[in-house]
């Protein structure tokens, strides 16, 4: 049960991550992005890559 809360609360934060990785690519498009906004497009790309490799080290530890 816990486990299946992790999941859909991780699946919550990366379809979030994903529409503010968005969101800031069409704004710096219009304008260019101020201090912050410029911080936190960084941090989702970090983010989403560390998710990313996280999960397939975790599904490759599950074959062995």
């Amino acid at each position: 049960m816990l486990e299946n809360i992790y999941q859909i609360s991780g699946l919550a934060l990366l379809i979030c991550v994903i529409y503010y990785y968005y969101h800031f690519r069409k704004t710096r498009k219009q304008r260019k992005l101020i201090g912050i906004e410029h911080l936190v497009y960084i941090v989702t790309q970090i983010a989403i890559f560390l998710w990313a490799s996280s999960s397939l080290l975790l599904l490759l530890d599950k074959g062995n």
